[in-house]
């Protein structure tokens, strides 16, 4: 399985006054830092350590490394500065934005992410950690923000994009039951109404499992408003893809609901799997690839949409 995991610049290559405007708000020179693995901005993300012993964790980018991880970046800082303190996320500390250069300043969670392929215990841990999330976040606290079936209409529209121009390693079960798999992914937005705000990017590597076995979700840059379950099926995704059952994780979803919304998924990465690679981000195509290549077996066994 492809990893999760871009290119990333570090600690020092950020500017100057970038790195002076974070250790303001952190109250002290940092002289630690230690550059982290996981997602796919080209920014800086660093957990660190100032001469006063304070730990953060820091994530800075800036249009020159790759424009549309800036736009997230300011997303990410508008919505971890209003997630509401009991619930399972690192804890906001500042942010810094000069129109250029965007920072994040978070808490520096103590833990790691969970193994994959999923162990069974970890795996109950997540599903756990997304129950609590999601009643943590229920109305959603955040103004403003887009519907799920809004963030995720473009997405579910890849089948339309394969079915226009396929691509010719195109998998032939999918290319026989294209008109199947656009229905569903079409029918998929018409399930996403709820007042949850949902993390709507939930992978392995955007959590952090801490030694207590409970687990924070960390990278907020897509939240959206939709049903309180959305998450767990993008879980779900995550466990399809790594060789796991995700039936532990889709106890009381409508079955209906999850093939439509897997469907519209897996459109989504075969079609971004033959564009180009965006700026600064070489690894993000291989890995929508493996995710396509994943879903659709599973897919193959679901009943008629």
């Amino acid at each position: 399985m492809v990893a999760a995991v871009g290119v990333r610049i570090g600690w020092a290559a950020v500017p100057a006054h970038v790195r002076g405007a974070i250790e303001e708000i952190l109250g002290s020179p940092v002289v630690t830092a230690s550059s982290q693995p996981g997602g796919f901005s080209p920014g800086t993300a660093d957990r660190v350590r100032t001469a006063a012993g304070v730990t953060a964790f820091v994530k800075a980018v800036s249009p020159a490394l790759n424009e549309r991880s800036t736009e997230l970046a300011r997303q990410e800082a508008r919505l971890s500065a209003a997630l509401p303190p009991h619930a399972p996320v690192p804890r906001f500390v500042g942010s810094y934005d000069d129109g250029e250069w965007v920072a994040l300043v978070l808490e520096d969670i103590e833990g790691r992410h969970p193994h994959t392929p999923w162990r069974p215990d970890e795996l109950a841990a997540a599903v756990r950690g997304l129950r609590q999330l999601a009643a943590a976040l229920t109305p959603s606290p955040v103004a403003d923000l887009a519907t799920a079936g809004d963030r995720l209409a473009d997405n579910f529209a890849g089948w339309d994009r394969v079915a226009a121009d396929p691509p010719p390693d195109l998998d032939p079960w999918a290319r026989d039951h294209l008109d199947e798999l656009r229905a569903a992914a079409r029918w998929a937005l018409t399930t996403l109404d709820g007042d949850t705000l949902c993390h709507c990017d939930i992978r392995a590597d955007n959590m952090l499992l801490r030694p207590d076995g409970t687990v924070v979700f960390v990278d907020w840059p897509w939240g959206c408003v939709g049903p309180d379950w959305l998450d767990t099926v993008l879980l779900a995704v995550n466990v399809i893809v790594y060789g796991g059952d995700p039936a532990p994780v889709l106890a009381g979803v409508d079955p209906r609901a999850v093939s439509a919304i897997m469907a519209g998924l897996a459109g989504y990465f075969v079609d971004r799997a033959r564009q180009p690679p965006p700026p600064g981000i070489p690894t993000v195509r291989a890995f929508q690839r493996a995710q396509g290549e994943a879903l659709l077996p599973w897919l193959r066994g679901r009943p008629t949409y």
